[in-house]
């Protein structure tokens, strides 16, 4: 039985038809719906540059609060897209029992919220918005389906269909 479902996104060009396969399975099931979003660290370069600029206090109180800072700010944006998106259908948005937004790296992060959340599936999409085409699938979709300890369900990106790939099982 299916009572928890983790919807994992990138907010990508994507992200709106991938949600609406979470919301059907979220009501064909009668479930909760939790999302997350991954934010990757910083990288090597934006660090070095930081440290050019700043003393090591300053960028121990940027990291923490700035951090969270953002992070709640991208929460309340992904709320409020998701409001937009589903403005036709009032009652989807109370199927969303929470927002996540966590530094990380993105498989890392969606297979430890799937833990914590105790979920019963994953609907997740087969591409990022930047990912090639002649790739059959991107990296996170790629190390969730080979460590992931729960059902997932893969949502194949729009532009395959358009390319003529309609017979490429994913």
């Amino acid at each position: 039985m299916i009572r928890t479902i983790l919807y994992a996104t990138d907010l990508g060009l994507y992200a709106p038809y991938v949600l609406q396969h979470a919301l059907a399975m979220t009501r064909a099931f009668n479930a909760s719906l939790y999302v997350i979003h991954a934010v990757e660290p910083m990288g090597l370069f934006a660090e070095s540059v930081l440290k050019t600029y700043l003393d090591e206090e300053h960028l121990k109180t940027l990291r923490h609060k700035g951090l969270e800072t953002v992070m709640a700010g991208i929460e309340a944006r992904v709320l409020e897209g998701f409001k937009d998106e589903i403005a036709d259908s009032p009652d989807d948005l109370a199927l969303i029992r929470a927002v996540r937004v966590v530094q990380g790296d993105p498989p890392q992060v969606i297979l430890a919220q799937a833990q914590k959340l105790e979920v019963d599936l994953l609907v997740i999409g087969s591409h990022s918005h930047g990912t090639d085409l002649d790739i059959p699938m991107g990296r996170t979709a790629t190390r969730l389906l080979q460590l992931a300890e729960v059902p997932i369900y893969l949502v194949p990106m729009l532009q395959h269909r358009s390319r003529g790939d309609a017979g490429i099982i994913f």
